[in-house]
């Protein structure tokens, strides 16, 4: 839906207070969250202007949390799915042992600051007493119908000091008023009112733009303005995630950011009805590496702070399915997403799906503790004395001692965005031996960067350098910290791959291949192609054998969770039981259900343990 441009300027004053200035020193004017640039502007203009974007008071607390956890959980968990089709049966809905302090309580030991549930997924299924719709936890065996999960996690969350936070799926494929226009919008706004006005403070509603065909086969055009009036109405502290004004998607769902990662970007929120006029004049979208450069800044009208979140899972998918218990996320690649998403200006979203008994899996849990124990760690050992901060102009240099008799193997550094975000380059140097020699350099900074070396140094000092600044850069922190060392590990899975000489492909479309190893064949790894698209990438999979290639048997069928936007590795085991034959098929098929190619060297066979 469009709205003019006056009514766009009248929801403006309750969102953004677009162009709203504070003064927090005598001589800059600061602009919060929003600036449009005068017309006609030059490029010296924009740039100090864009160094005076700060984020609102919400935005600020947000990204000082660093990590929020998300916890996908709800009638996919009972039909073992990624995304359910609206039609499952509410009454396989039963998590006998639901234990949300377990949740929190593990959550908080490891570091998290808030928790983000999936109330309603694109299914439809409602996971409290809602008044809209009967396919909810009211339809459920689950305490008599009379269970609430959000209730019970709010009530954990201030138990044990934590944010709550709230995804309400815009698209619902059980609903008969989806697809309608404004009978919808009227539902999901009262599923809205719902939630925000039930169960004490909420912090942070998140909501992508997922939509799809109604029941008449017409999609649903939302309503984001009242959406967002309705949220300012009753949790107007509340951030708004993705589809809201105060955070946006870092544009993949690997748990990787950008090493150049801008909070001051020209990228509009794509809920503003002048979104998609800005990025195709600017040719930028959510995925673009450059969504701030002065390149960008010459071309475009307006400028927001609109910080980005980095949403991840600890598994292949979203939700649980018991047979990934065994392909958690190592510690190491924790570590990798740690680095690679607080270390680089963004929040961290870190998906840990509870199981069909309504707790976290023993292997989500380890893999919990390890991680806030490796965050701890790496965080309490700073080897910096003495004051840390500075302003300092393009060209000054700020120097810190550190702890010379220790080890360091990074460099952590942080701007005061309540100041804004202005470091464009800087370069970084260690004291070592009476020497200075340069250990690393970046662009951007922001509200933190982490940078690794390439090995572990010691030195008397660091001297931080802007090469490059919009305007007077403000540091609020230079710390040297040694990243702990981590055991490698490897899933019991991938150690033992089949031979490729042992493997012939026979058949390239469907894949079929051949092997008189059979025997040894425990199942099969996919590495799917790093271009793929939802029309080329398979979403299901059907995995068969024949004795002559003729006659063929499905031995397991079953979705590669989330590959769209996560397209790692997909490890399948088949059942012990499962008679295999010398012949073995691969069919996939993409989101629209048509047969995508699916290439040999795409395909490597798991070897049964010996």
């Amino acid at each position: 839906m469009r709205v003019s441009k006056s009514s766009w300027i009248a929801l403006v004053a309750l969102l953004l207070v677009s162009l709203s200035a504070c003064k927090p020193g005598a001589n800059e004017e600061y602009y919060e969250q929003h600036v449009t640039f005068p017309e006609g502007a030059d490029l010296v203009t924009k740039v100090d202007m864009a160094s005076r974007l700060v984020p609102s008071e919400r935005q600020l607390q947000w990204q000082q949390l660093e990590l929020t956890a998300f916890m996908h959980f709800g009638i996919n968990t009972f039909e073992d799915v990624e995304w359910g089709s609206g039609a499952a049966d509410p009454a396989l809905f039963n998590p006998t042992l639901l234990d949300t302090d377990q949740w929190v309580r593990e959550l908080k030991d490891a570091g998290f600051k808030m928790v983000i549930l999936t109330a309603k997924h694109h299914d439809g299924f409602c996971l409290w007493q809602t008044e809209t719709t009967d396919y909810s936890v009211r339809s459920a065996p689950w305490k008599e119908g009379n269970g609430d999960v959000v209730k019970e996690l709010a009530a954990s969350c201030r138990k044990y000091g934590l944010k709550l936070g709230i995804y309400l799926s815009p698209w619902d494929r059980n609903h008969p008023t989806y697809g309608t226009g404004d009978g919808y919008n009227e539902v999901y706004l009262e599923q809205l009112r719902e939630l925000l006005s039930n169960y004490g403070k909420v912090d942070e509603v998140w909501f992508d733009g997922a939509n799809g065909e109604g029941p008449n086969g017409k999609r649903q055009e939302y309503d984001w303005d009242r959406v967002l009036e309705l949220i300012r109405e009753l949790q107007p502290d509340a951030v708004t995630a993705i589809m809201g004004v105060d955070a946006r998607w870092v544009g993949n769902e690997r748990g990787y950011g950008r090493e150049t990662e801008w909070s001051a970007t020209v990228l509009p929120p794509s809920s503003l009805p002048e979104s998609r006029e800005i990025t195709e004049r600017l040719g930028i979208e959510a995925t673009s590496m450059d969504l701030g450069s002065r390149d960008l800044l010459a071309q475009a009208t307006d400028l927001y702070w609109y910080p980005s979140e980095v949403d991840v899972s600890i598994r292949p998918g979203w939700f649980y399915h018991a047979s990934q218990d065994k392909e958690v996320k190592s510690l190491q690649q924790l570590a990798d997403i740690y680095f690679s998403s607080v270390g680089m200006n963004s929040s961290l979203l870190l998906n840990i799906p509870p199981n069909r008994e309504g707790r976290f899996a023993e292997a989500d849990v380890q893999r919990l503790r390890e991680f806030g124990a490796f965050v701890r760690q790496f965080n309490d050992h700073n080897l910096v004395k003495g004051a840390n901060s500075a302003e300092l102009e393009v060209g000054e240099s700020l120097e810190v001692t550190l702890d010379g008799s220790r080890y360091f193997s990074s460099v952590l550094l942080q701007e005061n965005i309540a100041r804004g975000q202005r470091v464009e380059r800087f370069s970084v140097e260690a004291l070592i031996d009476g020497e200075w020699h340069e250990v690393a350099e970046g662009t951007t900074i922001g509200y933190k960067r982490i940078l690794l070396l390439d090995r572990p140094i010691k030195a008397e000092s660091l001297r931080v350098t802007i090469e490059q600044a919009r305007g007077k850069a403000h540091l609020s922190s230079v710390g040297a910290h040694l990243v702990p060392d981590i055991a490698p590990s490897v899933a019991p899975e991938l150690q033992s791959l089949l031979s490729r000489d042992l493997v012939e492909v026979r058949l390239e479309e469907p894949l079929t291949l051949y092997t008189e190893e059979i025997g040894r064949v425990a199942g099969f790894v996919y590495t799917p192609s790093q271009e793929g698209t939802a029309d080329t990438l398979p979403l299901t999979f059907e995995w068969s054998t024949s004795a002559d290639g003729e006659e063929w048997q499905v031995v397991m069928v079953g979705e590669f969770s989330n590959i769209i936007n996560n397209p790692i590795p997909q490890v399948r085991v088949m059942d012990e039981r499962a008679n295999l034959e010398q012949w073995l098929r691969l069919r996939g098929y993409a989101q629209s259900g048509e047969e995508v190619h699916l290439a040999g060297d795409e395909v490597q066979l798991i070897e049964k343990d010996k």
